[in-house]
């Protein structure tokens, strides 16, 4: 039987939202350890399975993909110290891999989902999906028109106002090619998330996002 997430582990985000400071967190800091040690278990799970059609994440630990709670507040107006998510990005590490298209599941109360391809990703990485989009614009369709894959996700990312330079502005996949991330999302309601079946539910929606992943991974590696 899969793994579940355990509803303590949302209440804890939940209750850290209204709670957003190191005394409190340092006092409550084995919550957070279960909801994470929660986590983890979850999402190694769901590598296995995914490792069954996308070999490339066959090498990943849940334990490095998962993101640091502590925030990076810097350079933010908003300085509470911690997150109020707890999330995992799949993506095969290495240095001919960098800012390739991976999975993401994103833990949050009232605000989970899953996602996939590239947020953020070098300059020439995103001109070489946006020419395998102009040249195989008939792959690229199939893959987002596909009934299975419409079901379940959404295209979204900042566009451009203009088709981006190097393309003619009557190309007829230029509204695709203004996209400056090229991103699939599933929203998660957390009834979804308290599932018993939600690894088998994550995985299925992963399977849908592979050959979309596996068209922008294909377009980078070129």
């Amino acid at each position: 039987m899969s793994t579940a997430i355990n509803p303590e582990t949302l209440k804890f985000l939940s209750t850290l939202e209204i709670n957003n400071n190191r005394e409190w967190f340092n006092e409550n800091k084995p919550l957070y350890l279960e909801a994470k040690a929660n986590f983890e278990n979850v999402v190694n799970e769901i590598i296995a399975e995914v490792a069954e059609f996308d070999e490339s994440v066959e090498r990943l630990e849940a334990k490095n993909c998962i993101f640091r709670i502590y925030k990076d507040t810097r350079f933010s107006k908003d300085k509470t110290p911690y997150k109020t998510n707890i999330g995992a990005s799949l993506v095969e590490k290495g240095p001919k891999t960098l800012n390739h298209a991976g999975y993401y599941i994103h833990l949050e109360k009232g605000k989970s989902f899953l996602a996939g391809g590239v947020y953020m990703t070098e300059p020439k990485n995103l001109k070489a999906i946006r020419e395998a989009i102009s040249s195989d614009s008939e792959t690229f369709l199939k893959i987002l028109n596909k009934k299975s894959f419409k079901d379940v996700l959404e295209l979204q990312g900042t566009k451009l106002v203009k088709v981006p330079q190097g393309f003619d502005k009557e190309n007829p996949m230029g509204d695709y090619l203004k996209f400056k991330q090229f991103t699939v999302f599933h929203p998660l309601s957390d009834k979804e998330v308290l599932d018993k079946n939600f690894v088998k539910n994550t995985v299925k929606v992963l399977k849908e996002i592979y050959p979309f992943n596996r068209f922008l991974n294909e377009a980078i590696g070129r």
